[in-house]
């Protein structure tokens, strides 16, 4: 066993697996081959994972400004689309009797129906995405996001204003799921853990900001202004994607470069695919310890760097030649994977426990003993959005840190399962948060109890549980993230829908307490699947490998 994940005997090399650093030589690379022949980080200490091409135009290869400008435009894009969905959350009840409907049919309406619509458009865009490139697919969405907040503010009729955030759901379908691929795409192993919690941040913060924000906004002035504000924003995230999100999509087959993390050769046998060594210098029991000039000295690429006009094109004329139904039916091949599925479970009850209480806060805030204004049933998400941003700075240092720290002691050898060991702190102040806030609320302790312990601890917690599971599922699966990611918004949307139908009601039957217990329990129940996903995670890589389930639809 490496650190407690036990090894596998199938494959030369499992899928995922890759050397992080020098001191991985001699336990991952088995056929002598020196690590210095690999492309490292300007320190010279960690490989690259995945190795760049020597194109200019790879996205791995981008300069550092750039790929941190491409972090703030998705970062911000994705803060604007958390905020889509509770936008309307602190006052509920005021909306359903100006639009003279039942609270949980205007619920139902104007959330369960964005819900719905964001799990079919994180389909439906990944399949474009992975034929056209996601630049034009970023865009489209977000002019369709303008068009729908306009839509919702002027909307007449309770008819109307569903079918504008139906519409606003499935545009926000690529800002949710094609992200992490996006990640993928453009920073390495090492350094994705805190981009990673950016974009979680994005999305968590969106959510936890959009109620104080729009709760004051609309009991000031109204809740069309909440929508114009929202309008001005898309527009702006049209801006910086349009500006600073050039196209990541690269076709890496033809680019000369190693596959040190999906392939299942090991390092030398790629090396010899990539550059077409000499037959002299791979036949079987030869000794193959040449010097890095002898045996990877690739000719410079002649490829032209992409003008900044160039880059600036809406569509720069990428075409995938695959299958549409296929590539859209292939998500769903993908819960073949143990660790989608475990990845699935874990994000499915984090997002939709999120959305649970930007669903019950007006129910439980507006109501004595704490009797809430709009704007006080919005601000309580202040503290949530603040336990995001101490997990935000946390995440990043913790899990890259773990990581680096967990390789170094395995060899200089990556595993992605060394993402899972921050679950601890996920199930820890999670589960506490609920028991906390169950309590609190049973007793009306002093809303400080609820809203800063409660909120605070299972905000704090998730931040870092979603970082995780982002994070392993894009290590295990990097070329099939995208798909990934589809099906696993497509599940937590459904699943939050389904919980947007009932559960005010159960909360009115079952109380509080009751309900947020059993959320904790459902949380410890989930998170302890974690213990045997890393000690079979790398066997689970190479049975997903060997059967091929990424490449079934």
């Amino acid at each position: 066993m490496d650190l407690g994940i036990l090894r596998d005997t199938k494959l030369e090399h499992v899928p995922g697996t890759a050397p992080l650093s020098e001191l991985g030589r001699e336990v991952y690379n088995t056929s002598g081959v020196d690590s210095s022949i690999l492309k490292h980080d300007p320190s010279g200490t960690v490989i690259l994972v995945p190795q760049p091409s020597d194109s200019p135009n790879d996205p791995y290869n981008w300069s550092r400004a750039k790929k941190e400008r491409f972090t703030i435009a998705f970062a911000f894009g994705c803060g604007a689309v958390g905020a889509v969905g509770p936008l309307l959350g602190a006052a509920f009840v005021e909306l359903a009797t100006e639009f003279d409907v039942p609270l949980s049919t205007f619920i139902s309406g104007v959330q369960g129906g964005l819900l719905v619509a964001i799990a079919f458009g994180s389909l439906i865009c990944n399949t474009l995405a992975v034929k056209y490139g996601k630049r034009p697919i970023y865009l489209i969405t977000t002019i369709g996001l303008v068009v729908t907040c306009f839509w919702a503010a002027v909307a007449k009729s309770f008819i109307s204003l569903v079918a504008a955030r139906v519409i606003q759901g499935f545009c926000m379908g690529p800002l949710e799921a094609l992200v992490p691929a996006s990640i993928a795409d453009v920073w390495f192993v090492h350094e994705r853990g805190f981009r990673t919690s950016i974009f979680n941040l994005g999305v968590l913060g969106g959510i936890n900001l959009a109620q104080p924000i729009a709760g004051a906004i609309i009991q000031y002035g109204s809740y069309k202004i909440a929508f114009y504000s929202m309008g001005g924003a898309f527009g702006l995230t049209f801006l910086l994607i349009l500006l600073w999100m050039p196209e990541t999509a690269f076709d890496r087959a033809n680019a000369r470069s190693v596959n040190l993390d999906v392939g299942s050769n090991n390092i030398l046998r790629e090396l010899k695919i990539v550059h077409k060594m000499d037959d002299k210098h791979i036949e079987d029991g030869e000794d193959n310890s040449l010097p890095a000039t002898d045996t990877v000295s690739p000719p410079a690429s002649e490829e032209t760097p992409y003008t900044w006009m160039r880059e600036m094109l809406p569509y720069g004329g990428y075409v995938n030649h695959v299958s549409f139904w296929n590539t859209l039916l292939r998500p769903f091949a993908m819960l073949g994977s143990p660790a989608v599925m475990w990845a699935t479970l874990l994000f499915t009850t984090c997002i939709s426990w999120l959305v649970g209480i930007s669903i019950t806060l007006s129910h439980i805030f507006s109501a004595p003993p704490y009797s809430f204004s709009v704007i006080g049933v919005g601000c309580t998400n202040l503290s949530s959005f603040v336990a995001s941003l101490l997990g935000t700075l946390a995440a990043g240092p913790l899990i890259d840190g773990i990581v680096r720290k967990m390789s170094l002691r395995n060899g200089g050898t990556f595993e992605p399962e060394f993402r899972l060991p921050i679950m601890v702190t996920y199930v820890l102040f999670t589960a506490t948060g609920f028991f906390a806030w169950g309590q609190s609320s049973y007793t009306q302790n002093p809303w400080p109890v609820p809203v800063i312990v409660g909120l605070g601890f299972i905000n704090f917690g998730i931040q870092l549980g979603t970082t995780g599971v982002v994070a392993y599922v894009v290590d295990c699966h990097r070329e099939k993230s995208g798909e990934c990611f589809a099906v696993m918004n497509f599940v937590k949307n459904l699943f939050a829908f389904g919980l947007s139908m009932y559960l005010n009601d159960w909360v009115s039957v079952q109380g509080v307490r009751n309900v947020f217990f059993i959320w904790g329990g459902i949380t410890i129940g989930v998170s302890l699947l974690t213990i045997p996903m890393y000690i079979y995670g790398k066997r689970a890589r190479s049975w997903t490998h060997r059967h091929n389930i990424a490449g079934k639809a």
